[in-house]
């Protein structure tokens, strides 16, 4: 369990500066993995009060870039955020419910997979959808 400390050490571990919209959109993030960016914007403002929909985009791309979170967009769906990074972990996608799941990566090491052919690109990351009915949909699918 991550706390208030935890996260300013992240933040200036990536030479951020500790502002109370970074805490709270890493505090919202890491407490609700794959929140959405209307997700993440209610629940910085039921923590911080008042804040803009600019100040949690500009915090959200702050912190992608330093590292500190991911951003995936699976097909169909919005940008949704994570603070599991480094690993190169992929994800289980409910075609129903959109809920949203980690799965360790496929093979074992980074990149998980070997392409075919890798065009000559030096590679260190696959990313991998994995598509189906989590179990609450599948079951009410079923006679």
């Amino acid at each position: 369990m991550s706390t208030t400390s935890d996260f300013q050490r992240m933040l200036r571990g990536a030479d951020l500066r500790v502002t109370a919209p970074r805490l709270a959109v890493l505090a919202a993030v890491h407490d609700h993995p794959h929140s959405d960016t209307d997700s993440i914007l209610a629940r910085v403002r039921r923590t911080l009060g008042a804040v803009s929909h600019q100040a949690v985009y500009d915090v959200l791309r702050a912190l992608t870039t330093a590292g500190l979170i991911r951003r995936i967009q699976p097909m169909g769906s919005v940008a949704r955020y994570e603070t599991r990074v480094g690993d190169n972990h992929h994800h289980l996608v409910c075609r129903s419910c959109g809920a949203i799941v980690d799965v360790d990566c496929s093979v074992g090491e980074a990149p998980c997979l070997t392409a075919a052919d890798d065009n000559g690109f030096v590679l260190d990351e696959a990313e991998v959808i994995y598509w189906g009915l989590c179990p609450e949909c599948a079951q009410r699918t079923l006679p």
